[in-house]
């Protein structure tokens, strides 16, 4: 037994425990009837395609280092923003400079509730109507006002930078999932810190809670277990309640679950049923936080609406879901440095740019024949939903504000990159110039965004 003991089970063992095994099929059938058996259709957890054991767990070492790398970067982006480039002051008047612009609104949320006419007014004047964001991160910070005894602006910031965070966390959890090398790791968090607009991370905005939601619905809503399930359906409530992009983002565990590959038995239509029931369930789940937020409209002022009434009255907000397909929006300029319009048209088709390179980077044959494309679905999925309804929004205004909004496409696109990589074996040469092009690509993106950093904390627009 122990010559053994690291051979690998026979095909007609299931693992059960660490030291037992059930079988499955039983030992005295004849070796041809048991395989000319039909087989039953899997009733596990839903699963993923992955590089890694489809049992995914987080193992505690691997998670405390992922906590602690998280926790790193976070703190490594408020000390940039608030002790180096913030104005000069008191400590405590620095941080309170990342409250500024939309975290005005989430604070007028946070102390009055939410209050409208019906219709809303034509004009931004939050004490009027502030129906214009979604409540998941005034709820959070109110949660910590309350059980902290916080000032507002402090329990803005406070609640964006836990959230800021967990969104490191998931994404040092996933790279540890798919055994990605520790430098690796560091070099793929630099891609997204390098970016612009990555400050908005540390700031009084909800892009830091939507992101970990995000991050953490597809982390657990891709593992095993029912505790996996109930946490992939908090994160998504979260998700779905802090943007309304999250909303069609529920639906990544069933894309995953339609496309990830079984045995042939598993082919027929009641097989797939079986497969997606328990995926379908945490999406709906994960949906009733837009849900919810919809429907407190309607009790309230009978509009479920008003979120988009308000949109369209106060900041002149008419979606075209055309937009991207029109070439007159993509602009092929070099921003000026004072002109955030620009950026934000330019990150416009840079966002557009990326996801047409991806494309093609997985129609090369090298990548074709891997089988893993299907762990990287829900991901695409996901970044293309993004960057599709934030374009349809902002086109009608000069695309004011999508620098901000093109960065959730770009930590969603770099995790993808991430696996992608983890399956293509690349020359030395290749390696380094790849690390070349990035230290270059994150030095440049460093400089713009210290710059930003240096108006925003100055009441500045950027995005």
């Amino acid at each position: 037994m122990e010559a053994n003991k690291h051979q690998p089970l026979p095909s007609n063992l299931a693992l059960k425990t660490g030291i037992s095994a059930q079988l499955l099929v039983p030992l005295r059938s004849p070796p041809g009837v048991a395989e000319g058996r039909p087989q039953p259709c899997k009733r596990e957890g839903f699963r993923i395609s992955s590089a890694v054991p489809t049992l995914a767990t987080m193992k505690s070492r691997s998670g405390i280092k992922s906590v602690l790398a998280g926790l790193l970067v976070t703190l490594a982006q408020i000390f940039v923003a608030v002790v180096i480039i913030a104005p000069e002051g008191p400590l405590s008047i620095r941080y309170d400079t990342l409250v500024q612009h939309d975290s005005y609104w989430f604070a007028n949320i946070l102390e009055r509730g939410y209050g409208t006419t019906v219709p809303p007014i034509d004009r931004k004047i939050m004490e009027v109507s502030n129906v214009a964001f979604f409540p998941a991160y005034p709820v959070v910070a109110a949660l910590l006002r309350y059980c902290l005894h916080l000032s507002t602006h402090v329990a803005l910031l406070l609640a964006a930078q836990i959230a800021a965070w967990g969104f490191w966390t998931y994404f040092f959890l996933f790279c540890d999932r798919w055994k990605v090398s520790r430098p690796c790791q560091w070099l793929a968090a630099l891609a997204i810190a390098a970016h612009p607009a990555a400050f908005f991370l540390i700031a009084g905005y909800s892009e830091s809670l939507f992101l970990m939601a995000l991050f953490g619905f597809m982390y657990w809503s891709s593992t095993e277990g029912g505790r996996a399930k109930v946490l992939a359906v908090i994160h998504g409530y979260v998700m779905s309640a802090t943007r309304i992009v999250g909303l069609p983002c529920a639906l990544f565990p069933v894309l995953n679950a339609t496309f990830q590959k079984g045995s042939p038995e598993e082919a027929n239509g009641r097989c797939l049923i079986r497969r997606i029931v328990s995926p379908i369930a945490i999406m709906l789940g994960a949906s009733l936080g837009a849900i919810s937020f919809f429907l407190y409209c309607f009790v309230r002022w009978g509009r479920w609406d008003l979120y988009m009434l308000t949109q369209n009255a106060g900041w002149a907000i008419v979606p075209d879901y055309l937009a991207v397909f029109k070439p007159e929006n993509y602009h092929w300029l070099v921003p000026a440095l004072r002109d955030p319009t620009q950026a934000s048209q330019m990150a416009m088709t840079l966002g557009a740019l990326l996801l047409v390179a991806i494309v093609l980077c997985e129609l090369l044959p090298v990548i074709r024949r891997s089988s893993t494309w299907t762990t990287r679905l829900g991901f695409y999925f996901c970044g293309a939903i993004i960057y599709y309804l934030s374009v349809s929004g902002v086109a009608c205004v000069q695309m004011e504000s999508m620098l901000r909004y093109e960065f959730c496409l770009q930590a969603l696109m770099v995790l993808a990159i991430v696996h992608l990589l983890q399956q293509v074996r690349l020359s030395f040469a290749a390696r380094v110039s790849a690390v070349a092009v990035l230290g270059v690509l994150s030095a440049s993106g460093l400089a713009l965004q210290f710059w930003y950093v240096w108006n925003f904390t100055r009441g500045g627009w950027v995005a």
